[in-house]
């Protein structure tokens, strides 16, 4: 299922493709690389944390699969490295809308104006690789 978002066309004149998976095994690549090539990147995100999960395995195969088109690397965005919270913690825990947006503007292009509040740095990567977090 393919829809399109325009609250990021908005504030920062920028639109996404959102593809809801619905399964992985099987998965439709057909469909990601088509967009791929449209627009030269992606985000690739769930409920599950990045570290060691099908999220980064979707990332790698988009990867070789769609090489040619990509404008840059597949972004991850995915729950943090900890165990579940309780619900009360569940935003703090899960992807959030304005993650996505702290994403585009540190890992793919810069959003004038925009300030980040949550860190997806290379260095702030490497950091919590190190940490286990």
């Amino acid at each position: 299922m393919i829809s399109e978002n325009s609250s990021t066309k908005e504030k920062y004149n920028m639109s996404a493709e959102v593809i809801d998976a619905r399964s992985l095994v099987p998965f439709n690549y057909e469909q990601v690389i088509a967009s791929v090539k449209k627009t030269g990147r992606i985000i690739i995100s769930g409920d599950a944390t990045s570290r060691g999960s099908f999220l980064n395995e979707l990332a790698r195969n988009i990867t070789e699969l769609a090489f040619d088109y990509l404008d840059a690397p597949p972004v991850v965005v995915g729950s943090r490295n900890w165990i579940t919270p309780a619900y009360e913690l569940e935003e703090a825990f899960f992807p959030q809308p304005d993650w996505f947006i702290d994403a585009i503007h540190e890992k793919i292009v810069p959003l004038k104006g925009h300030i980040s509040n949550q860190n997806f740095s290379d260095s702030e990567q490497i950091r919590r690789a190190k940490l286990g977090v």
